[in-house]
């Protein structure tokens, strides 16, 4: 027998070699169970599912910050109502209703905790800026305040009246947009471009009139998260539903 060799057929390198498979299979193994903690189970128009591999694992509580609980394997929004396009299972569905406000497709959201997100000291974390007056535009760069605020239409859909800033990240998150009428809705700045040239804020994924029907706040002066989710969502879906056009194929 050579050097390493426990037998005249076995080795400590084909050992290694060996239990290193085994413990990558037992890895992989894991990994794809453990994964089924999240989208499980599998669910189709017909109702849940399950054509993992595993069956998912049992549900797992976790603490959270604030010292509430949660658990994996939620089940997914029930107050989704939609149409299917075909008997197929899996054939795309169309929203009933106005799909602006569906939560479907390029409109869709989490359905996260209706409570509003705070800082690592506890305060409020996305706030007006008549709420934390510290925080403002710095020269030279251009205060958006007061500006007109554009529909995809290029049509007037209101006008900018205050902008609501990120304590924990010190960033702009959104412009208060006040529409006819006197009502005041939040516009995230990642779907608006800012001229200032114009004196303008453009917003290209739904039209001016359809910024009225932006989902309102509980509080004026706070946002939950669940608010921001419907929030988003709800430009978002204006990228397929907001005119006719965009929802028909491009070929």
């Amino acid at each position: 027998m050579g050097f390493g060799s426990i037998t005249s057929h076995i080795d400590v390198a084909q050992v290694v070699l060996y239990a290193f498979w085994l413990f990558f299979f037992g890895l992989i193994l894991y990994l794809r169970y453990e994964d089924q903690r999240e989208g499980y189970p599998l669910e189709n128009e017909k109702g849940p599912t399950n054509r993992a591999i595993f069956y998912p694992p049992p549900d797992k509580t976790y603490l959270l910050r604030d010292g509430s609980t949660t658990t994996s394997n939620k089940p997914d929004r029930a107050n989704l109502d939609f149409a299917k396009t075909s008997w197929f299972i899996g054939d795309p569905v169309t929203p009933k209703g106005d799909p602006m406000t569906a939560g479907m497709g390029s409109g869709s959201y989490a359905d996260r905790a209706d409570v509003p997100d705070v800082t690592f000291d506890d305060h409020l974390r996305i706030v007006p800026t008549r709420v934390a007056p510290e925080f403002g535009v710095q020269a030279p760069d251009d205060d958006p305040r007061g500006f007109d605020v554009y529909g995809s239409d290029d049509e007037v859909a209101g006008k900018v009246v205050d902008l609501w800033v990120d304590r924990a990240e010190f960033v702009i998150r959104y412009f208060e947009v006040e529409v006819p009428g006197g009502r005041r809705v939040l516009l995230p700045t990642l779907f608006a471009s800012v001229a200032p040239r114009g004196r303008r804020v453009n917003v290209d994924s739904i039209r001016a009139d359809q910024v009225a029907g932006v989902p309102a706040l509980k509080n004026p002066d706070q946002v939950t998260r669940l608010e921001e989710d419907k929030i988003v969502g709800y430009y978002g879906a204006g990228y397929l539903y907001s005119t006719a056009e965009r929802a028909e194929p491009i070929l």
